[in-house]
């Protein structure tokens, strides 16, 4: 049959049940390659057959559905074409238009000429009225009994189209820009309007009232859009570089230099960044996370990271290559030109540390051979003029405390000195060292010492050091002059305070040796492994770890109940501490069956207590993993005895540094019990250590599902333009908790979301910032399970179209680069390292990793299965190119590219 027509063309396809592919592919044939399906008005010719019967046409509609999807029509015929319908009565038809406008409604975009721009917000005033009149229709409806139900449906689905569509800001300025250009057809829409708010009147469903009325006041709230302030996107030069120094500073302080170098290099090749933006970026991210970080251990870490390792970073950074006629130097010193005019930055960070943070920057950089001195002196001269026009900066009530920055530059030096100082033999004079330990737990000397160690690499030496130290006092012999017993106590309670300290501050994994002979990993090691309780990390009480030898339980248990205090010629503490656990289990039964008074409870814990606070850590370690699998009903004496065991104890009579070492104590006991009070609802005031409260701890919003809280503070993060370090966290617990794939899946979906090219583009930048929190994980899920889905659904080939799909092609490619180069140097973060993830699939069997196989990629382009079931591998996928149609092929060919 020789097509004549564009209705004829339609009925033929529809005679011979082309699919939608087949239909598309014929209509190219039939029509001449001038005249636009615009111009031949196929999106409501399409319509106009679909919808004779009282239901509408499968298979015309899907035709519909194909030409929106490969962009065969624009999205403002469609819209013309669907407000052109007016027989509501017809459910199914209305119900199938509707489908049809939640292809695109809420991805609409105004890139092209100015008379299609116009066109789709005229299209758009159209819809609005036609969805209007649509609602205002079975709100009428609804007052008929026999058809309340239905009429509520279908009011319900109008409702939801009206919320989405009018949720858009960008749609409702489109929508004012018609009303601007046709005041007719505004009038319309107000006709309309008072004709749905008459109908609601009748309406008995309060909810369906309430999201009727917000749809009314957004309707009548856009005509003052131009009076209302909108604040713009907030422009961020790098948003990845910006991301990738906060996660740095703020989840791997005691990470190498070296990855951190690689990673920011890789960033800057892939999105060709000029070398002084790079470095300003560096160093903005840097007075950011100074500015934003919670006061106490946070602030210290930060401080240490911005003077101490980012100059490091930067002094590896000036060996790579910068091209023809390039000095790294000039590129810094440039950096810090374009930094000194971000007054208000430099400002704030100067008022937060009480000092001039920048000074001492340029300082450091030049010590480090970053700067020349003649450009070291200018920049410092240009910040102290800049400074003095901000009197402010230096309040008299903080006029005597000494600064961060200076502290931790003075604290570098002598952690050297400390590591050279416990290098020495102290096994006839132990009391000297005992002189150095104390001088340390004085203040926030400590926090200012590990903080400067992590910050130089220096920090798993530390540990090694007080580890051996640890060990050291079980050999120290115990004479019957009280003297040394009592410097054995103290070296073994301090020494074993700050391990905990360290490894509750900046993980576990710091403290623990590459390889120990076996039978002889050091005490604490082994404590801390099985009885130590952690994030992520469940303790069974019943663990044999818990029940040591018995004989030393009951005599423990008889030295606790008996003696007014503790014999310390006695005592060998690392025992003591491994059999604490079975004695308070022991001491908890004599209490519960009534055995043991209150007041005997309260003698115990005062002995636990009293000489070192270390048993009393070990003690509350094992309260901790113990509550847990208690009853609501039988906590009660456990957490008493917690609470018993964390108040300080007021007596005069208690060995040296009691109330420096109490300090870490509290704080090591309320990181152990924050987890186990939350799920009891319980409170226990620990004493005020003068340190931080927990930071970024308990981020995620009571009662909200993780699914709305990644949607959320993704699309905040996303009109900032760069991530903040709670965002960071955050992102951080909700890929702890919902998993690898959960985690990639939904930020795939809210990429997928962006239309705009500017919009997609920093999509891209700040997901890969994200994913470096777990880089290899995610990107094995990426492209072992996100693409395969999204490039084998053919339901789901329209969210490929570009700009999104080619987003993801870039971020696919961008994050497969990090990756691979990343594993082939063995460089894995200590965060990354000890996350606890869901085996989705066996990630190793899909895509080995090891240095013996060839690269996946080409790998998988060598082989020559053709086997259907190979398309669970992304790569293999590509050889299947030719069976995608042209949003898919588009995609596909970004990724190749």
């Amino acid at each position: 049959m020789k097509v004549v027509n564009l209705k004829q063309a339609i009925l033929q396809a529809w005679k011979e049940r082309w699919s939608d592919y087949q239909w598309a592919i014929n209509m190219k044939r039939f029509f001449p390659r001038g005249a636009t399906w615009d111009i031949l008005n196929l999106a409501e010719a399409l319509l106009e057959q679909a919808m004779i019967g009282p239901s509408p046409n499968p298979l015309i509609l899907s035709y519909l559905k194909y030409a929106i999807s490969s962009q065969m029509v624009s999205y403002s015929t469609v819209l013309m074409a669907i407000s052109k319908f007016d027989d509501f009565s017809r459910d199914l038809c209305v119900q199938s238009l509707l489908e049809i406008m939640d292809m695109f409604c809420d991805r609409l975009s105004c890139h092209g000429k100015a008379e299609e721009c116009i066109s789709l917000c005229r299209a758009l005033l159209s819809a609005l009225n036609w969805l209007l009149r649509c609602a205002a229709f079975y709100a009428e409806k609804v007052k008929e009994t026999l058809e309340q139900v239905a009429a509520e449906a279908q009011l319900k689905m109008c409702l939801e189209r009206l919320e989405k569509m009018l949720g858009s800001t960008k749609n409702r300025a489109l929508i004012h820009i018609a009303k601007l250009e046709e005041a007719s057809s505004w009038s319309t829409v107000e006709q309309s309007l008072v004709k749905l708010g008459e109908n609601l009147n009748n309406l008995s469903n309060s909810p369906l009232r309430s999201q009727a009325d917000d749809c009314v006041s957004l309707i009548k709230s856009i005509p003052t859009m131009l009076s209302v302030h909108s604040e713009q996107l907030n422009k961020t030069g790098f948003p990845t570089v910006h991301a990738v120094v906060l996660l740095e500073g703020t989840m791997n302080l005691t990470g190498e230099t070296q990855p951190l170098v690689e990673q920011l290099m890789m960033v800057k090749r892939m999105q060709r960044i000029p070398s002084p933006l790079f470095v300003l970026e560096i160093w903005k991210a840097c007075f950011v996370g100074l500015i934003e970080s919670p006061e106490g251990t946070e602030e210290l870490k930060w401080t240490a990271f911005t003077f101490l390792k980012i100059p490091q970073v930067l002094v590896k950074l000036k060996k790579y290559p910068q091209g023809e006629k390039q000095d790294f130097t000039e590129d810094v010193n440039c950096a810090f030109k374009f930094l000194l005019k971000l007054t208000p930055l430099l400002d704030k960070a100067d008022q937060r540390c009480n000092c001039d943070c920048t000074s001492l920057l340029l300082q450091e950089c030049g010590k480090q051979g970053l700067l020349s001195e003649a450009n070291m002196n200018k920049l410092i001269d240009k910040r102290t003029v800049d400074r003095n026009q901000a009197p402010c900066l230096k309040s008299a009530e903080n006029a005597n405390i000494q600064p961060n920055p200076r502290l931790i530059l003075r604290a570098e030096p002598t952690v050297t000195n400390i590591l050279k100082t416990m290098d020495a033999d102290h096994s006839k004079s132990p009391e000297g060292l005992l002189g150095v330990l104390g001088h340390m737990l004085s203040g926030k000397s400590l926090d200012l010492l590990l903080a400067a160690a992590a910050a130089t690499g220096k920090l798993k030496s530390f540990a090694r050091k007080f580890i051996k130290l640890n060990e050291f006092t079980k050999h120290i012999t115990s004479e019957d002059s009280s003297k040394p017993a009592s410097v054995r106590a103290l070296l073994f309670d301090i020494s074993f305070l700050m391990l905990c300290h360290v490894a509750q501050t900046y993980g576990s994994e710091v403290i623990l040796s590459e390889s120990s002979p076996p039978g002889e990993v050091p005490f604490f090691e082994t404590w801390m492994l099985t009885c130590m309780p952690e994030e992520g990390k469940i303790l069974n009480p019943d663990h044999p770890c818990f029940r040591p030898d018995s004989t030393k339980v009951e005599s423990l248990v008889a030295l606790l109940n008996n003696s007014s205090e503790m014999k310390l010629v006695q005592m060998k503490w690392h025992e003591a501490c491994l059999s604490i656990s079975a004695a308070i289990l022991e001491i908890l039964n004599a209490w519960e069956n009534g055995v043991l008074t209150f007041d005997s409870i309260q003698k115990i814990t005062d002995n636990i207590k009293g000489k070192v606070c270390s048993m009393a850590v070990c003690a509350v370690a094992w309260l901790v993993a113990h509550v847990r699998m208690l009853g609501l009903d039988e906590r009660e004496k456990s957490l008493q005895m917690i609470r018993q065991l964390a108040t300080p104890l007021c007596s005069e009579n208690t060995l040296q540094f009691y109330n420096e070492r109490v300090v870490i104590m509290s704080s090591i006991l309320e990181h152990m019990c924050a987890d186990v009070l939350q799920q009891t609802a319980t409170q226990i005031k620990f004493p005020s250590t003068g340190m931080d409260t927990i930071p970024y701890w308990n981020l995620l919003p009571p009662k909200k599902p993780i699914k709305e809280v990644l949607t959320s503070v993704f699309t905040k993060v996303l009109e900032k333009g760069w991530v903040d370090s709670h965002s960071i966290h955050v992102f951080d617990t909700l890929l702890h908790m919902g998993g690898v794939y959960w985690f990639c899946n939904n930020l795939v979906k809210e990429l997928l979301k962006e239309t705009r090219k500017e919009h997609t583009l920093r999509a891209v930048e700040l997901l890969y910032a994200i994913f470096c929190l777990d880089m290899q994980q995610l990107t094995l899920t990426l492209l072992g399970h996100i693409l395969p889905n999204l490039l084998t659904d053919s339901s789901k080939w329209h969210m490929l179209m570009d700009p999104p799909g080619k987003a993801l092609a870039k971020l696919s490619v961008w994050c497969a680069l990090s990756s691979y180069s990343s594993h082939n140097k063995g460089q894995a973060s200590a965060r990354q390292k000890k996350r606890h993830r869901e085996d989705i699939e066996d990630y190793i069997s899909l895509f080995p990793l090891d240095d013996t196989q060839p690269s996946k990629l080409m790998r998988l382009l060598s082989s020559n299965e053709e086997d259907a079931n190979i398309l669970s591998s992304p790569i293999s996928v590509l050889r299947h190119f030719h069976l995608f149609p042209v949003t898919s092929r588009t995609f596909l060919g970004c990724l190749l590219q």
